[in-house]
């Protein structure tokens, strides 16, 4: 086992190498007319992105399952500066939606330079109570129809050299309690969209993929799930939401709100029993 204090000293010199080489190379102005999916794009972190992407000067489609309140998205979209908006009403649990959507979004863009996958199923936050219908369902709507809407919008984004989104959790790089279906279903991202990253490359496929690991985020439903159960601060969606943003344009391997989150990953196994009675710390057991 690595003594603490040599553990400490090497988390101090990698967080000063992360600050020594991040560069914020974002460019505005690289959006401005940009063809961008999104997906969840209803409320919270997918709302927001909605919200910067217009701002910007994007030409969007949104598609959530809530029509109404894709209505007032789109709405205010307009209203921020984006060249196009559309939007269409589908739910991700339907095998057919993603293929219907990516159609959609090519019949109305012409073409597509950013596909952000931002969706997800709504899921207890509650100790594993064996339900194993749900957990199918969730890797459906968190997973599967993930890899329909990209495998759907690769050829496209082939051609415009375009970027894969893939929003996803800290949950899926680190297990924590309360989360087993959910943490399951972002485990998948991992694995999948990494394989098909080096796949990519090797067939020198110019598509980048795009992992971005966000930590508790201040929407409402996360804020309703978590409430009295979990001793940790929340972030604000608005600051994830342009962290993604700028992390698909860049063209970023991986993106990480909040920043430390990308230390904690790096630490994950140095202390695995010592690291898990810290994580089991932060939870309430008698509210879950």
């Amino acid at each position: 086992m690595i003594p603490p204090g040599k553990a400490l000293c090497a988390a101090g010199i990698i967080v000063g190498l992360l600050a020594f080489f991040w560069r914020d190379t974002f460019n505005p102005d690289s959006i401005s007319g940009a063809r961008v999916l999104l997906t969840g794009a209803s409320a919270g972190i997918g709302e927001q992105m909605a919200y910067h992407y217009s701002r910007f000067g994007a030409e969007i489609v949104l598609t959530a399952r809530r029509g109404t309140l894709l209505q007032k998205v789109m709405e205010k979209c307009l209203q921020l500066g984006a060249k196009k908006v559309f939007y269409i009403q589908a739910d991700m649990s339907s095998p057919q939606a993603p293929e219907k959507v990516v159609q959609f979004a090519l019949q109305k863009l012409g073409g597509l330079d950013h596909l952000v996958l931002n969706h997800i199923g709504g899921t207890p936050f509650r100790m594993w109570d064996g339900d194993v219908e749900h957990t199918r369902w969730l890797m459906q709507v968190n997973f599967l129809s993930y890899v329909a809407l990209a495998s759907a919008a690769l050829p496209i984004l082939a051609e415009s050299k375009g970027s894969l989104i893939v929003v996803s959790s800290l949950t899926g790089k680190i297990s924590t309690p309360f989360t087993t279906s959910y943490s399951a279903t972002k485990f998948a991202l991992d694995g999948f969209f990494s394989s098909l990253r080096h796949e990519l490359t090797m067939q020198k496929q110019d598509v980048c993929i795009t992992l971005c690991i966000l930590g508790l985020i201040d929407t409402e439903m996360a804020l309703e799930k978590t409430r009295d159960k979990v001793y940790m601060s929340a972030y604000p969606a608005a600051e994830a939401a342009l962290a993604i943003i700028k992390g698909g344009a860049t063209r970023a391997r991986e993106v990480f709100y909040p920043w430390w989150l990308e230390l904690l990953c790096h630490l994950r196994d140095w202390f695995p029993d010592q690291r898990d009675v810290v994580i089991q710390s932060f939870y309430n057991y008698t509210s879950a």
